[in-house]
């Protein structure tokens, strides 16, 4: 079923293989409930265990979630990723709530991936083994199970930040799964965390990840980028202020390395918010990568392979909104990081919407990233830059207002690319950069940066053209943005290292 096999499958339950945690989900017929690969539960008998893909395959197929192994927990593995962009993209709309509201429904979720509603079920099925309803009916019950075992937030409050309609439903489904109401559900241990709502004293979401996973890498990735008053790194911990869907919320990570997990804590006044906030927060750090299977492949080069073998848990920051990241990139085209950071500083600053103290959490987040809308009737003249790229930025927001899904990825990275570059002033790189950090298309590839072609210098210091990069890297699909990363990484090394050494 769904490509696997029901003995090795077996085998890595009774070994309780952790390389298979969150790859797939066991059934048991004999209890009626459905678990990870590593719960700790005595091993029940073969004749007795069915297999799934996903958590939602097994809850469609009349499983319940375990209370002792906890399935929500479970890493985000996104092992279809590259196999089927349609998957991909509609499992990202599904998890910032496409399919709660009341008006949502497949065909709608279907037209915006550009794809027939039946083509959508039968690549669910395919990959994940069961349809979008079921994927996005689960991601509601476990987001909502998760809020009621690790924090003490008002049941009604759960209910809202887990999509469902009314309170009255919530309870419905928790008794026909669990045969108990949602409180009952709650440990013990939560009594010593702070009662309150979302928006007075914030909720604090755990995300695990598969590891390994190189946080020093992406902290550093996040504060030489960071916007003076939208974003702040203090020691291993970061903070920035976030605009979802109208609402000010603000969040703050930290890294639980013990726990292969980052904390997430989220202040909003809205508190159905917080699954798009999540899928945010996941995209951002690159939760859902396997980047073993990832480097396993990539490594076949011999270009590749140290530099993987030196950091085996790089992850692919992506970007918190697609505006924002666009406008960094233009503002930073043709000049250094921290010039094209001073610029997007001060464009902030100039048409940025000021937060209140009352909802800043931490005190540095003043300020929000401007939107589309307050970009396009801002004065760009204070900008110190060229007046074509200066243009390019303004038509960037007249196009992000006219299409507000313009940077989705589509199903190819080649039609992704193409959509942004018909935007006056964005060419091939910039256009490449913004579907890898924006789209987080995992085959993006901007061959013409510096930083990558120093990467991927020879050994005797000869840099490849952009052209020689380009078609080596046809080897690299699908993971050629991870490839870019660890040759960005390596070019960051190699000029540390040039710094630090003494002048002859």
């Amino acid at each position: 079923m769904h490509g696997l096999d029901p003995h090795v499958c077996y085998r890595a339950l009774r070994t309780r293989d952790a390389r298979f945690d969150g790859r797939l989900f066991v059934g048991v017929t004999s209890t009626g409930v459905y678990c990870r690969p590593v719960c700790p539960a005595a091993t029940a008998h073969f004749e007795n265990c069915r297999f799934f893909p996903s958590a939602a395959a097994a809850q469609e197929a009349g499983f319940r979630p375990c209370l002792r192994c906890r399935p929500e927990t479970a890493p985000e593995v996104a092992s279809w990723r590259g196999t089927s962009n349609t998957v991909s993209r509609g499992l990202a709309l599904i998890a910032e709530g496409e399919l709660d509201g009341a008006e949502a429904g497949i065909d709608a979720l279907a037209e915006r991936l550009g794809a027939g509603g039946r083509q959508l079920r039968r690549l669910f099925q395919q990959h994940l083994g069961a349809s979008p309803v079921a994927m996005a009916q689960t991601r509601r019950v476990l987001f909502a199970k998760q809020l009621v075992h690790d924090t003490r937030l008002p049941m009604a409050e759960i209910a809202l930040a887990s999509g469902f309609g009314s309170v009255r439903r919530f309870n419905e489904t928790f008794q026909h799964l669990f045969h108990r109401a949602p409180s009952e559900l709650r440990r013990r241990g939560t009594a010593a965390l702070p009662e309150g709502t979302v928006a007075a004293t914030g909720v604090t979401v755990r995300l695990r990840y598969r590891p390994p996973y190189d946080w020093l890498s992406v902290l550093s990735h996040l504060r030489t980028r960071a916007i003076d008053g939208i974003e702040h790194v203090s020691g291993e911990a970061y903070s920035r202020t976030i605009l979802q869907d109208g609402h000010l919320a603000t969040v703050t990570i930290v890294h639980l390395p013990d726990r292969q997990s980052l904390a997430a804590t989220i202040r909003s006044p809205c508190v159905r918010v917080l699954p798009a906030i999540v899928a945010r927060i996941r995209r951002v750090f690159d939760l859902g990568a396997d980047v073993t299977a990832i480097g396993t492949h990539l490594a076949r080069d011999p270009l590749l392979a140290p530099l993987i073998a030196a950091r085996p848990g790089l992850r692919t920051p992506g970007s918190w909104d697609g505006f924002e990241l666009a406008a960094r990139a233009i503002l930073g085209q043709q000049i250094t990081m921290e010039a094209g950071r001073r610029l997007v500083v001060k464009l902030a600053g100039v048409c940025g919407s000021p937060v209140p103290a009352a909802q800043r959490g931490d005190p540095e987040l003043t300020l929000a990233f401007p939107s589309a809308a307050q970009v396009a009737s801002a004065d760009l003249a204070v900008l110190a830059m060229p007046d074509a790229r200066r243009r390019t930025l303004a038509d960037l927001a007249q196009a992000a207002l006219a299409d507000p899904r313009l940077f989705e990825p589509l199903e190819t990275v080649e039609e992704t690319v193409a959509r942004l570059r018909t935007i006056r002033g964005i060419g091939d790189w910039t256009a490449h950069y913004i579907a890898l950090r924006a789209g987080c298309e995992p085959d993006a590839f901007p061959a013409t940066d510096v930083g990558l072609l120093r990467g991927a210098a020879h050994a005797d210091g000869r840099r490849p053209t952009p052209a020689e990069l380009h078609a080596r890297a046809e080897r690299w699909r699908p993971w050629r943005a991870y490839a870019a990363q660890h040759l960005w990484a390596a070019d960051a090394a190699s000029r540390c290292t040039r710094e630090k050494e003494p002048a002859s």
